[in-house]
């Protein structure tokens, strides 16, 4: 990481509602529109950052956010100056740690610092004049991709138009009754054929006795990886059982929090494909490093996001400076508010996607195309 100091002049947060013709749906719940929060920071010469809070649960929980972040956070930051985004990072941290176990929030808190250290390290790369991929470290501006969210019902149609949009790997929602998944499976294969790359998201939405009773009825799909097939905060003994129990990788993270959290589970050996969510938890400042031990460690790096367009550039950064095979999640459902932001990832070719060497980021968000779509907090 290259430092690039920075003083901040003034902190806004913007959210953002797309009403879904169809609503996602999830083992957990479903989602009616998708949120976006987005938030600016400018130094006091005048520059600009963007960045994305994850804000899809609960429902009001992009505009809860907001308010964390007008109210707590920028003040924190506002007429300070720092030597580079990760000593903002630590910053915001360390003055809302007990304010985040009184109010009992630590989720809420980390999500909206984590958007703001994207702002951040987007100011950072404006300012160097050069792209985020770089400025980490990266090499190789491009990567592969899959087409995430495929819902329950008749997931083979957006799959096929996605596959006629250049992507060659899908995963699936499941989760929703051994009969309907293995359908929808099956759906797929007949669809796309034997050789786009197919995995599956559970969700957090099964018993260990659930899992080891589907895991072997999924194995004929020849998955890339089996995603949450328990809840995240279950014991890694059930974690072990069920690796042991099949031979499809499991994959998980998106619902850590924190370098103990993920070192403990890099220790366990249970991940095959580790998601940390940049937007969730850590930013950039945190999740490079993690993306680099997760990698020393023999796994397999894969970001998780679905959002906005800024947070999947973020994550698209992040994971062409980490380097290695990990592929990028790319929600498959239209959604303008990461149609109108995404910049270079709304072209994919034989299953693969690129940035450019603008800076920062590389987008600049267009808030008058944006304007149907914003809703006050």
């Amino acid at each position: 990481m290259r430092a690039v100091p920075f003083e901040i002049g003034s902190v806004d947060a913007h959210v953002f509602r797309y009403p879904l013709e169809t609503v996602v749906q999830t083992s957990f719940g479903t989602m009616a529109d998708r949120p976006m929060l987005l938030v600016r920071v400018t130094d006091t010469g005048g520059a600009v950052g963007w960045g994305e809070v994850w804000c899809n649960f609960p429902g009001v929980g992009a505009e809860h956010r907001a308010r964390l972040v007008d109210s707590v956070l920028a003040p924190l930051l506002v007429g300070r100056a720092f030597e580079d985004a990760p000593a903002a990072f630590r910053h915001l941290t360390a003055a809302t740690e007990v304010l985040a176990l009184q109010s009992a929030e630590p989720g809420p808190f980390a999500q909206a610092i984590a958007g703001l250290d994207t702002a951040l390290w987007d100011l950072s790369g404006r300012l160097a004049g050069a792209p985020l991929w770089r400025l980490l470290g990266g090499t190789e501006p491009s990567f592969g991709v899959y087409a995430s969210g495929l819902n329950p019902r008749a997931p083979e149609v957006l799959a096929a138009r996605r596959h006629a949009e250049g992507y060659r790997a899908f995963k699936l929602k499941v989760g929703f009754g051994a009969g309907r998944d293995l359908a929808n499976l099956a759906a797929l294969r007949d669809t796309l054929g034997p050789d786009v790359r197919l995995m599956v998201d559970a969700n957090q939405g099964w018993s260990l006795e659930q899992a080891l009773d589907m895991a072997p009825r999924l194995e004929e799909f020849g998955l890339d990886w089996l995603e949450e097939p328990l809840r995240a905060d279950r014991p890694w003994p059930e974690w072990r059982r069920l690796k042991e129990s099949t031979a499809i990788p499991l994959a998980g993270g998106e619902n850590l929090m924190g370098d103990a959290a993920f070192d403990t589970a890099l220790g366990e050996d249970v991940l095959h494909v580790v998601q940390p969510d940049l937007a969730k938890w850590g930013g950039l400042s945190a999740c490079l490093p993690l993306a680099k031990r997760i990698r020393a460690a023999g796994r397999r790096y894969c970001p998780h996001y679905l959002g906005g367009g800024i947070g999947l550039l973020a994550s698209a950064h992040l994971l062409a400076a980490a380097g290695g095979d990990g592929i990028l999640e790319i929600d498959g459902n239209p959604n303008p508010l990461r149609e109108l932001l995404c910049g270079p990832l709304s072209t994919v070719e034989g299953g693969r996607a690129g940035l450019t060497a603008a800076p920062g980021l590389g987008v600049e968000p267009d808030l008058a195309a944006l304007a149907p779509y914003a809703v006050p907090h």
